[in-house]
């Protein structure tokens, strides 16, 4: 569907439907934690790379679609769409027909617009960067077919090209209910790879289509609604919350610093205060958002007697049995929190908040955070909502993502990103994606949500500034 759209700053040169070399014709039926996902918006993320040196920038972009082509084929079901069966007795059935109705693949052109104006500031630019990606607004449920018999045109992937004048943005929206984090990562991985070589090699594992399911789970699973649409708040845009981004990046050097600092101050605990910690080592990662969560509390300015919770997901890939260590395609995450209260974190110091974190991850029971929930979940199925994933007074942080996602890997063919960002989705106060930093060396990025009084006062913390790059 070629022909040019200008849509402000980015306009899009074409359009187009790209299908599978091949489509096996099933239904793959999803999983609680998929169903649990339906009512949330699309993932969203995207890496900016730099301009091709010896390519025509038409020449690339057709050299991405190509490889989109063929990554789409390993990836199949991504090109299908959700099937819902209305049941007597007041419930829907939800599953992916694997139809291979195609993803969108979208080439647009920002003239004007630098490396610079994204990544030059701690600030994230939030209009340009919505118009960088594609489906916005859009809920997984948006992939369904209609209860009429009417399919809705959201596809379950969609993928968007932007040539800016000295870089080029590629980025990917995936429906949530086909897949996580690392499910998203592994198909942008191998696209890459694809891209890179020219051909249909990757040295990916080769993608696991077949879900997982607890034994006593029903197959499709019910869900107590009458019309899948009954399931879907939408908020309207006159009630979001006003919120801003900024992008933080820890070096090496840093988090080393900051995880050093942390391990020495569990070791001086008192024994009443430690508990068995003497015998714990915090982890870059849990030393890293232990910062983030006492810099937030400050920033908010919470009063210490107020209840503050830190929401983690851990996933379960190689930690369930059943589920493989790499390869599940799907969702296979479960959240974690851990509650305390501001004065406890901020007062307490950083080796107290990254234990507590520590704590929580070390607590994780196949038997009670997977089995139990799964069970209960299907006699009382409960979907997530962006209102209701972190607290609605403010006081909580959650983080997604995972700093081992091969991020800087992705190179199409003629460079390794410069960067990386998120679209517009689940954009949530309090919301924290954290990346693998520039450079390796163990560095890590956050990229965080917050409403702008708050996140303006974060930035204006020297103690958590202390242990940013700044841009």
């Amino acid at each position: 569907m070629p022909g040019s759209t200008d849509t402000g700053r980015v306009q899009v040169i074409s359009r187009r439907v790209i299908k599978p070399p091949a489509s096996p014709e099933t239904t793959i039926h999803l999983t609680p934690w998929d169903l649990r996902l339906i009512t949330i918006d699309y993932i969203q993320k995207g890496v900016l790379l730099p301009k091709p040196k010896h390519e025509h920038g038409h020449a690339a972009v057709d050299r991405l679609e190509s490889s989109f082509a063929r990554a789409l084929g390993l990836f199949h079901p991504f090109a299908g769409r959700l099937a819902v069966d209305e049941r007597a007795g007041g419930t829907v059935t939800v599953s992916l027909r694997c139809t291979g109705e195609g993803a969108e693949f979208i080439h647009a052109a920002a003239p004007g617009v630098t490396a610079a104006d994204i990544t030059g500031d701690l600030y994230i630019p939030r209009e340009l960067m919505a118009t960088l990606f594609p489906l916005n607004g859009l809920v997984s449920a948006d992939a369904a077919t209609a209860a009429d018999g009417e399919p809705r045109r959201a596809p379950l992937l969609a993928a968007q090209v932007t040539e800016l004048d000295d870089a080029v943005f590629v980025a990917a929206s995936l429906n949530h209910a086909a897949g996580d984090g690392t499910t998203f990562w592994h198909f942008f991985n191998t696209w890459s790879d694809m891209s890179r070589t020219g051909g249909d090699a990757t040295e990916r594992s080769p993608p696991v289509l077949e879900r997982w399911f607890l034994d006593t789970c029903p197959v499709p699973v019910p869900l107590p609604f009458a019309k899948l649409e009954h399931a879907v708040r939408r908020r309207p845009e006159n009630q979001q919350p006003p919120l801003q981004e900024c992008f933080f990046h820890f070096s090496g050097e840093s988090v080393k610093k900051l995880k050093a600092r942390a391990n020495a101050e569990v070791r001086s605990m008192s024994s009443g205060e430690a508990d068995t910690a003497t015998d714990v080592t915090i982890s870059s990662l849990q030393a890293v958002l232990g910062h983030l969560w006492r810099s937030v509390c400050r920033a908010r300015r919470l009063d210490p007697w107020r209840q503050t919770t830190y929401v983690l997901l851990i996933g379960c890939r190689g930690r369930v049995k059943g589920i493989p260590a790499a390869g599940y395609v799907g969702n296979a995450v479960v959240p974690c929190k851990v509650t305390s209260t501001a004065g406890e974190v901020v007062g307490k110091g950083l080796g107290w908040a990254a234990l507590q974190l520590n704590r929580g991850v070390a607590a994780f029971d196949e038997a009670a955070l997977v089995r139990e929930s799964l069970e209960r979940w299907v006699r009382d199925p409960r979907l997530a909502y962006n209102t209701d994933l972190l607290g609605a007074a403010a006081a909580d942080v959650g983080t997604g993502s995972s700093p081992r996602f091969d991020v800087y890997g992705n190179d199409f063919g003629w460079g390794k990103p410069v960067a990386v960002r998120c679209g517009p989705g689940n954009k949530l106060d309090g919301k924290t994606t954290v990346f693998e930093g520039r450079g390796g060396g163990g560095a890590v990025a956050l990229e965080v949500c917050l409403a702008p009084d708050a996140l303006a006062r974060l930035v204006a913390d020297e103690e958590f500034m202390h242990a940013v790059t700044v841009p």
